[in-house]
């Protein structure tokens, strides 16, 4: 038994502590930003309020990216703590008070974000101290209180290292950022970078004529070796010279890593030692049960202890290996999203609409697209959230019927119900097989035959004729087939429930996929304000302007002697 824990740096007490620093912080970043300019015809608040700009893919991620992965943690606590809040012990309300949190944490880490929004020493030395306190006083927490009574002993210290290795990379960034700005090599402008290099390589990349390679077997069909490779590179991300992620792509990516691990050590925390608790408790008791539900495993009442205890150890192997193929699956998911992102943006800067949308749209701003555009990375998170505990049960289920009904009746020769039963309808496998087999034999040796290199049809007359005789049998088939169907269709849905860049519908109806239609409207807004050819534009007319001012203040500096 784990008694509750209070740590010498008390949580009440250092949210109001940290609550009222961040609010001085915030002070000291509105007066600061009232003495700079921030942008362009931009002085005050305005610019503060605005921390990131994620439509700018040349700024720098690590920061954004950080603080939502601190955010994402102290949400998804917020959910499994019965205590949402520091500020109160109450459980009976503790709806509202998720509500009030929901609120509350953006607040509270949104000065560690605006710290780097002005570039300034000032803004890097706040953010250090900022991230320095909460990363501090976090491993404090956890060092004083390693073990505590939530679901598991060690869950609240495993669930909290992705926010302990964002607060350290913050912690680690703002003097990087500091030191940087000493030395005078940090940028000083917050705005969007429009004189980046990068929009002006990518340009010329996609402008530059590819060298066209000839080759005699460019119409032979790749090897299976050849198609094994492809399919596999297709599922690994490799970066691009000339092409970078939007900030939002980015922060979903590392958001989606995240919601993976907490969802998975949630799995295995709230499960696991719940079912090895219950197999070490196993006694003889266990036979008086089981013969009251006339369920005789052996005469001997240790065998029937024996017996019970493997079976579910078992089944303790089989949740931990669906538990584990669910996560697997979902990385292996989120690495082909992310190989996808970039063809479908690429695709979309080249006007390539039909391919990506496989219909004709407008890239334009909508409120529908601005509405979905704000909300991706957090749809993102939840459906991979639901994605792997849905994964996770069909998984346990599958793995369940394959080792009870079939590896354990195999290893151990008896209880082969599941064999018997298919043995026993032998005669309608058999009929089957050779209903299957016939049909491909005769269509391929009677009914097709081969002219000058074209196919057509051949004894038509007793094509006819088996066809009619084959109806009843093909019905049969039929719904083989159809159940089938639904099963590979079920598990294709359910492995790829988490994610949204591609629709779980037909193409017809697959504007009723609401996932998949956020993702649509997300590239929309991305390619409609952060189009590199339309950036790279604007900065030349930028550059050319600023030239011509330049040459103008030249001349009246001559003039006047």
């Amino acid at each position: 038994i784990i008694l509750p824990c209070d740590p010498t740096a008390d949580d009440r007490l250092y949210h109001i502590c940290i609550t009222t620093i961040s609010l001085v912080v915030m002070l000291i970043l509105a007066i600061l930003a009232r003495r700079m300019k921030v942008g362009d015809r931009q002085k005050g608040l305005p610019g503060l309020l605005s921390p990131v700009n994620f439509l700018d893919h040349t700024q720098h991620k690590g920061l954004a990216v950080a603080v939502f992965g601190v955010l994402l943690c102290k949400l998804w606590g917020l959910i499994v703590s019965p205590n949402p809040l520091p500020f109160t012990a109450d459980t009976e309300n503790k709806q509202n008070w998720v509500i009030l949190g929901v609120f509350y944490y953006p607040a509270l880490y949104y000065p560690l974000l605006a710290c780097g929004t002005l570039h300034n020493k000032v803004g890097y030395v706040l953010g250090s101290l900022l991230s320095w306190t909460h990363f501090g006083v976090l491993v404090w927490q956890k060092i004083d209180c390693p073990k505590t009574p939530l679901i598991h002993k060690h869950y609240s210290l495993f669930s909290s290292l992705p926010q302990i290795a964002c607060l350290a990379f913050l912690s680690f960034q703002y003097p990087l950022l500091l030191f940087k700005g000493l030395k005078g090599t940090e940028k000083n402008n917050a705005t969007e970078d429009l004189s980046s290099s990068y929009y002006k390589d990518y340009v010329k990349k996609m402008l530059k004529k590819k060298p066209t390679k000839i080759s005699t077997s460019s119409t032979e069909t790749p090897k299976l070796p050849q198609r094994i490779i492809d399919a596999v590179k297709s599922y690994i991300y490799t970066p691009e010279e000339a092409f970078r992620f939007p900030l939002k792509l980015a922060i979903s990516g590392v958001v989606s890593f995240i919601t993976l691990y907490q969802v998975g050590l949630l799995l295995i925390s709230a499960v696991v030692p719940s079912l090895q608790t219950a197999r070490f408790g196993v006694n003889e008791d266990i036979a008086n049960l089981l013969a009251g539900f006339k369920i005789v495993l052996s005469p001997d009442k240790h065998e029937v202890v024996r017996i019970v205890v493997y079976y579910m150890w078992c089944a303790e192997v089989c949740y931990i290996s669906a538990m584990t193929l669910s996560g697997l699956v979902n990385l292996a998911m989120l690495m082909r999203s992310m190989v996808l992102h970039r063809s479908n943006l690429k695709g979309l800067y080249r006007g390539d609409i039909y391919n990506v949308y496989n219909c004709q749209r407008s890239i334009r701003a909508s409120r529908p697209a601005l509405v979905c555009w704000m909300g991706y990375t957090s749809f993102t998170a939840a459906h991979i959230c639901i994605g792997m505990i849905v994964q996770t049960m069909v998984f346990f289920l599958c793995l369940l019927i394959a080792v009870f009904l079939i590896i354990i009746p195999i290893l151990h020769g008896q209880n082969l119900i599941l064999f018997q039963i298919l043995w026993s309808m032998w005669p309608f496998w058999l009929m089957i097989l050779l209903a299957v087999l016939l049909q491909h034999i005769t269509g391929r040796f009677c009914f097709i035959k081969k002219t000058a290199g074209t196919r057509d049809l051949n004894n038509r007359g007793n094509l006819f004729l088996l066809t009619y005789l084959l109806f009843p049998v093909n019905v049969l088939i039929g719904v083989l087939l159809a159940l089938w169907r639904m099963i590979i269709t079920a598990l294709f849905n359910i492995v790829h429930m988490g994610r949204m860049d591609m629709s779980l519908l037909n193409r017809d109806v697959e504007a009723f996929d609401p996932a998949y239609r956020c993702y649509a409207h997300y590239l929309k807004i991305e390619v409609s304000q952060s189009h590199p050819v339309m950036k790279a534009f604007c900065g030349i007319l930028l550059q050319s302007m600023g030239q011509e001012s330049n040459a103008a203040q030249r001349s009246r500096d001559a003039e006047e002697g």
